[in-house]
C-alpha cells in the first residue's frame, strides 16, 4: 500500500537582503535620523508644519492636477493613434515639473532679496532658463521620437500593392 504525500502548506520567506543591502539601509536610516534631529534642532513646529503643509498640497492640489493632465494626455494621444508617445511626453514633463516644484521660489521671484542677501548673487533669470531648460527637455524628447519613427519606417518591409 502506498501512502501519497500530503502537501504541506508552502512556508513563506521573509525577504532578506544580502548583509551588504542591510547595511546600506541601516546607514540610510541613521543619515536620515541624525538629518531629522539636525533639522528639528532650532524649529521644530516650523519643520513639522512645513512637512505637513508640503504633504497636504501634494496630495489634496498637485495629485489631482498631474494626475487629470497625464489622464487627458493619454486620452488625447490614444484618440489620435498614437498612444506609444506618452512616456515621450511624460518624461519632460515630469522632470520639468519638478525642477519647478524645486526651484519655485526663485524662478516666480518671491524670494530675490533674501537669495541676494544670503548669497550675493543676483536671482533674475531662473525663470528664462527653466523655461530653455524645459524647451531642452522637450526638443530632446521629439528627436528621440523622431529617431524612433525613422527607425521604425526603415525597418518596414514596403507593402505589396
Amino acid at each position: 500500500m502506498s501512502r501519497t504525500p500530503v502537501a504541506r502548506p508552502a512556508r513563506r520567506r521573509v525577504p532578506v537582503g544580502s548583509p551588504l543591502q542591510l547595511l546600506l539601509l541601516a546607514c540610510s536610516f541613521a543619515l536620515a535620523g541624525y538629518a531629522g534631529v539636525r533639522l528639528l534642532a532650532d524649529d521644530r513646529f516650523g519643520v513639522v508644519l512645513w512637512f505637513a503643509g508640503a504633504a497636504v498640497l501634494h496630495d489634496l492640489v498637485l495629485l489631482p492636477l498631474y494626475a487629470t493632465a497625464d489622464r487627458a494626455l493619454v486620452r488625447g494621444l490614444r484618440t489620435a493613434g498614437r498612444g506609444e508617445w506618452t512616456g515621450y511626453v511624460r518624461v519632460p514633463a515630469a522632470l520639468s515639473g519638478l525642477l519647478l516644484l524645486v526651484w519655485f521660489p526663485l524662478i516666480s521671484g518671491t524670494v530675490a532679496g533674501r537669495y541676494r542677501s544670503a548669497t550675493g548673487l543676483p536671482a533674475d533669470g531662473f525663470a528664462a532658463r527653466w523655461l530653455l531648460i524645459t524647451a531642452v527637455l522637450f526638443g530632446a524628447s521629439a528627436l528621440l521620437l523622431a529617431l524612433r519613427l525613422r527607425r521604425a519606417t526603415k525597418q518596414r518591409p514596403p507593402a505589396a500593392h
